[in-house]
């Protein structure tokens, strides 16, 4: 990470969506991070994909993601993430880091 990108996190946490080596997906408002992405989310919660049903957001509020456990992260934009209409959403779950 540049000196760029960590002067934007610290300075205007945005909304984040985190994949986990473990195929979840976690939304929050990143509020700090460590050398070894250990990640503080507030607000925050996991979207759980369906192929049959629409997807579900089931409320984590204050989170910690480990480092180690963080796949991909990345900023989302909030009026396009509001415009999404997550009911008609339909995805396969996705599978587990293999190593």
């Amino acid at each position: 990470m540049n000196a760029l990108q960590y002067n934007t996190l610290t300075n205007n946490p945005g909304t984040v969506a985190v994949i986990t080596s473990d195929g979840r997906m976690i939304v929050g408002t990143l509020k700090g991070f460590d050398q070894t992405i250990n990640l503080i989310l507030d607000e925050s919660h996991e979207r759980v994909f369906s192929s049959t049903q629409g997807v579900e957001q089931v409320v984590l509020g204050l989170y910690i993601v480990r480092g180690d456990n963080v796949a991909v992260i990345g900023e989302i934009d909030e009026e396009t993430d509001s415009a999404l209409d997550l009911g008609n959403i339909r995805a396969e779950p996705l599978n587990s880091v293999v190593h």
